[in-house]
């Protein structure tokens, strides 16, 4: 495949920084992410441009445990600038590690980390009933003391305990675009949008202000990559396609997707909320957005191959 220099947006899921059983130790971390950077080092060497989004969920679990740990002795911090944090961190790491493993292929080119701001509206329904857990598990009791004492909305997860939820809104749009496409256009690898992007309302000043929700990291991904006038959108995770009849006997994987399909499959209820629908949904957003647009759900490991049509599923208009 001739990239002709293609723009890609590039999700990496939580499995590209922190896998499952892992304490999430900065060793660790830096070992996956140097691991995800080599894959993404080859794309950049076949000749795409590459802006990178990533999920953010444990370290900012992580960064909200601390916070807990340390009330007494330091304030602790809003959602919003917990998730600015971890921008910064997981940023930095990423812009270490593919630098040196684009270095492996003899390519010197500028990466920055652009802390990136999300715009949503409090119209959201999701604003009305917030369903995202964040944060340490609780007792119901002491969950019933933060949700009189911080105006915290909690509810029991899944028969471990009590947490508090947050909106999860629709992204809106990215209120650095501009940044991010002078960067893209000067040759520079941009990271940006981490954890889905800082959720900010504007006010009827024009200013903007951040608020208490967590936005899905590929819906966000998708918002950047329209902002950016990307060619492609490629959601990298820890599947290698999506899938109907998802751990059932007869679990179909999937190759290719119409939006038709993807719309019928998603109907009957094959994805599932916080896990694959999400995917799905930014995959054919993007699709519908310019008729030359491509989308592939892809595993981390075939990054490569699913570029180029030779793995994952791809949602195709028709």
């Amino acid at each position: 495949m001739q990239t002709d220099g293609q723009l890609v947006v590039v999700a990496l899921g939580g499995n590209a920084i922190q896998k499952p059983g892992e304490k999430g130790t900065a060793t660790e971390q830096r070992a996956n992410i140097m691991g995800a950077c080599r894959h993404l080092a080859s794309l950049i060497n076949k000749g795409y441009r590459l802006v990178l989004t990533h999920g953010n969920g444990p370290q900012v679990g992580s960064i909200l445990l601390q916070n807990e740990a340390s009330k007494d002795q330091v304030p602790a911090m809003p959602l919003d600038i917990c998730g600015a944090q971890s921008q910064g961190f997981i940023g930095y790491m990423f812009q270490q590690s593919l630098r040196a493993a684009m270095a492996e292929h003899g390519l010197d080119l500028p990466v920055a980390t652009v802390v990136t701001q999300t715009l949503v509206s409090t119209d959201d329904p999701d604003f009305s009933d917030p369903s995202k857990p964040i944060g340490p598990f609780y007792s119901e009791e002491e969950a019933l003391v933060l949700a009189r004492e911080k105006g915290f909305v909690v509810k029991e997860d899944a028969g471990r305990g009590w947490r508090r939820v947050v909106p999860s809104p629709d992204p809106l749009g990215i209120a650095e675009r501009d940044a991010i496409r002078q960067l893209v256009d000067a040759g520079v690898v941009v990271i940006a949008s981490g954890g889905g992007g800082i959720p900010v309302i504007e006010e009827e000043d024009g200013t903007l202000c951040g608020i208490e929700a967590v936005i899905d990291k590929d819906l966000a991904g998708e918002r950047l990559a329209q902002d950016v006038g990307a060619d492609g959108l490629m959601i990298l995770t820890d599947v290698p396609r999506v899938a109907i009849n998802f751990g059932a006997p007869d679990e179909r994987a999937l190759d290719r997707m119409t939006l038709a399909e993807a719309e019928r499959y998603a109907a009957a209820g094959h994805f599932r909320a916080g896990s694959m629908k999400p995917k799905v949904l930014a995959g054919m957003r993007f699709v519908q957005s310019r008729a030359d647009r491509w989308s592939v759900i892809a595993g981390l490991q075939s990054a490569e191959e699913a570029v180029d049509g030779r793995a994952g599923t791809r949602i195709v208009a028709g």
